[in-house]
């Protein structure tokens, strides 16, 4: 059976796009990858302990929208790191947030909008996971640049208002996948702005929010307070992945408006798949403790610094803000990549794989993406490569 209309031209995954690139290929060099953004920092000590201590869980069918101790460790968490009440009602555990990311536009995209095709913005290079959503609901995507020329985050307000008019959804990275931008107080606040005025709902993917080179990056929830923002304006995507190195437990939450927030518990019910209790313990631990988040940034500053020396000297090299990838200016990505693997068995994946063509270019095509999850030693030793190879 085929894919329907709408799917039918999406390109491949970027990663088994990646494997059709190079894995017929000889690596020149013992193989090292730093393509996926997957920690491998030691995850927290406390996990196995909580985890073993609550096993009878997995018996009984969890609560769908999280246990209360959950949702209480998410609405404490929220309070420490960004000043905010959140009602227990607006939160909701994910199994990831890539669930959230594309379960939420299911629950409140609307069919049409103003008489026309919704449209749902994207920031392009973006997580991937945005487009499927968009055309699952059978909106318009648009994919806004998100270049040097816009401080790597897009400009929505440039947008045509006839445009802005028909958005539902605008998704919004911060800190930024690729690039390691971080959207300052002032961007939110005019964001919010922008979608009170054309009456869309902003979706705020924060998963890279604790690591950080120096300050904490604003969150959205924060600044909507501030500015006095309608809470319906604003869904909020968290995640442990990142945060507490375990990707693998598939633990994230949203933070919504109240009637955002039943739409999609409700969808949920109906299809989702709740996060099991033993798995929803371990993220109430996570999510209470900062400790383990702290020596885990630390560890990413560390490389930050190595990069910084590694590079120094490079006009081409622009320092993250946060976020733990490298996004590096290169003639050609795929070029790149395929010159990195044959001569010194690096693998790196192409900017281009994260974009899409739009606007007459595909913004991604210049850069490469290095993810910086290996140890010290290890992401010194392939970045020193990486620079022997591409800019030398």
């Amino acid at each position: 059976m085929d894919f329907p209309q709408r799917f039918s031209n999406l390109p491949e995954y970027a990663f088994p796009r990646l494997r059709a690139l190079l894995d017929h290929l000889t690596p020149g060099g013992e193989p090292m990858a730093m393509t996926i953004g997957e920690p491998r920092h030691q995850m927290p000590a406390f996990v196995g302990e909580v985890l073993a201590a609550t096993l009878a869980g997995f018996n009984r069918y969890p609560p769908n929208e999280g246990s209360p101790e959950l949702l209480a460790a998410f609405s404490g968490w929220l309070k420490r790191r960004y000043g905010v009440d959140v009602a227990q009602d607006r939160l909701m555990v994910l199994n990831g947030t890539r669930e959230g990311l594309f379960n939420a536009a299911v629950a409140l995209s609307p069919e049409t909008k103003n008489g026309a095709t919704p449209v749902i913005l994207t920031p392009n290079p973006f997580y991937q996971v945005y487009a499927i959503a968009a055309l699952t609901v059978g909106a318009q995507p648009v994919y806004v640049p998100a270049t040097s020329a816009t401080g790597h985050l897009p400009d929505y307000a440039s947008l045509p208002a006839e445009l802005l008019d028909r958005v539902t959804i605008a998704y919004l990275c911060s800190p930024a996948n690729p690039q390691g931008a971080v959207a300052s107080q002032d961007y939110w606040a005019e964001l919010l702005a922008l979608a009170e005025k054309h009456d869309f709902r902003i979706f705020a993917d924060e998963c890279y929010s604790e690591i950080y080179r120096d300050a904490p990056p604003p969150g959205i929830l924060e600044v909507a307070a501030r500015v006095g923002a309608d809470p319906e304006r604003v869904v909020s995507f968290h995640s442990l992945s990142k945060r507490s190195n375990l990707p693998g437990l598939r633990a994230g939450f949203l933070a919504a408006g109240p009637k955002s927030a039943r739409a999609i518990r409700q969808l949920r019910a109906y299809a989702g798949a709740p996060v099991p209790a033993p798995i929803q313990a371990v993220a109430a631990a996570a999510w209470s403790d900062e400790t383990h988040v702290a020596e885990s940034r630390a560890l990413y500053q560390e490389k930050y610094r190595i990069a910084d020396e590694v590079f120094g000297g490079l006009n081409a090299y622009l320092p993250p803000e946060a976020g733990f990838f490298l996004w590096l200016p290169v003639a050609d990505g795929e070029e790149a990549t395929l010159k990195l693997w044959q001569e010194t068995g690096l693998r790196v994946l192409p900017g281009a794989y994260l974009s899409r063509d739009a606007e007459g270019g595909n913004p991604g095509k210049g850069y490469i993406r290095v993810a910086l999850v290996n140890n010290a030693d290890e992401t010194r030793h392939g970045l020193t490569l990486l620079r022997n190879c591409l800019y030398t």
